[in-house]
């Protein structure tokens, strides 16, 4: 039942990386609307106070609704790109803030990926600041969002991947990862993992709802599960034939191990092909995507491209959010929502990095040092 509890993870702030401060000083910042799968999205771009850029920054969502504008979001992250000379554009998604259309919290990264082509033609077709050397960055989900915009738009130069994801659904390292933080003991780990993964098949293959009941028991009876559920982990009927429908109607093909969804298929390949300068950013606490697991697979895909350049920063102490964490449980992850702390080292090197990729051209063209 893992699409109706990745709905709790999408109505939740934790996948989202945010500040509610007032519009920096040192920048001009512009309501902007523009048009992507026929929907009217409307953001804010922060150009700086010179009207001038080297670059601008695509910032990239992870899960979850956004209010971008009215609560002014990622304005840390914002303000510190400006003060590179870097300029950012970030929007609402659809049914979001002031942008048009609908709310889904099963949107497909293909149509989030479009809607960053659309931006990117958008920002070069009106010139604006910046738009000649035109990066990304993302968290979480947009680690399948970005790829799949760079294999379409070979001009976007860069991408600072947060916290990113390998080819696989996460849902099931999320609850294995948890329980273990929890204290539950290796057997009863398996043992729920194993009903999980029973009632995805039987969701996504065929099978009765009396015979779903029976192999979830433990699972749909266990705390943690409940917690996950929003403190209600019981399925009617009616809920499991909703699910079945929705997961058979997928326009993805099912993975044969968990029968989950395949959000992109030869994930590999495409990271393979991606030919411009990456820095990939992963907390070591992080409980809900398998950081390990997407470390290798961009050192064995992106790290082996000679057209392509990779820097990997591991963060000791840091969450899914990449804040300072003790344990990185999801508990914890949403208790520290009240009061983040990025880790220590974490707008530093994004910034190193950025002064490398971004001005190293720039010194090429005049001659001069880069700092």
């Amino acid at each position: 039942m893992s699409r109706m509890l990745m709905n709790i993870l999408t109505s939740c702030s934790a996948l989202v990386i945010l500040a509610l401060q007032p519009t920096t000083s040192n920048a001009t910042t512009t309501p902007i609307a523009f048009k992507a799968n026929d929907t009217e999205l409307s953001g804010l771009l922060d150009v700086p106070a010179s009207g001038e850029a080297y670059a601008i920054v695509i910032i990239v969502h992870g899960y979850g609704k956004t209010n971008v504008v009215e609560q002014n979001w990622y304005f840390d992250l914002r303000s510190r790109l400006l003060a590179q000379g870097i300029a950012t554009f970030v929007w609402d998604k659809p049914g979001c803030g002031e942008s048009s259309g609908e709310f889904d919290p099963n949107q497909s990264v293909a149509s989030s990926a479009r809607e960053v082509l659309a931006a990117a033609s958008f920002l070069r077709d009106q010139q604006i600041a910046g738009s000649q050397k035109i990066g990304l960055w993302g968290i979480s989900r947009a680690g399948w969002i970005a790829p799949l915009a760079m294999a379409e738009d070979r001009d976007i130069e860069f991408w600072i991947s947060v916290s990113g994801v390998d080819a696989k659904e996460s849902f099931g390292y999320l609850l294995r990862s948890n329980w273990k933080l929890e204290g539950y003991g290796k057997e009863q780990i398996e043992h729920l993992y194993g009903q999980w993964l029973r009632g995805n098949h039987i969701v996504a293959n065929g099978g009765t709802y009396s015979e779903y009941l029976d192999a979830t028991a433990a699972l749909r009876a266990d705390p943690f599960f409940v917690y996950m559920s929003g403190g209600d982990s019981s399925v009617s009927e009616a809920q499991f034939d909703r699910l079945v429908t929705e997961t058979r109607d997928l326009s993805q093909p099912n993975d044969p191990d968990t029968g989950l969804a395949i959000y992109v298929e030869d994930f590999s390949s495409i990271l393979s092909n991606i030919d411009a300068s990456v820095l990939a950013l992963f907390g070591a606490r992080d409980s809900i995507v398998n950081w390990r697991s997407t470390k290798r697979l961009y050192e064995d895909t992106i790290g082996r491209n000679s057209s392509a350049s990779l820097k990997i920063v591991t963060f000791s102490d840091g969450n899914h959010n990449l804040h300072r964490s003790e344990t990185g449980s999801f508990k914890e992850m949403m208790k520290i929502l009240d009061s983040p702390e990025m880790v220590r080292g974490y707008y530093d090197e994004i910034t190193t990095w950025l002064n490398e990729v971004v001005f190293r051209d720039e010194a090429e063209r005049t001659d001069e040092p880069v700092d």
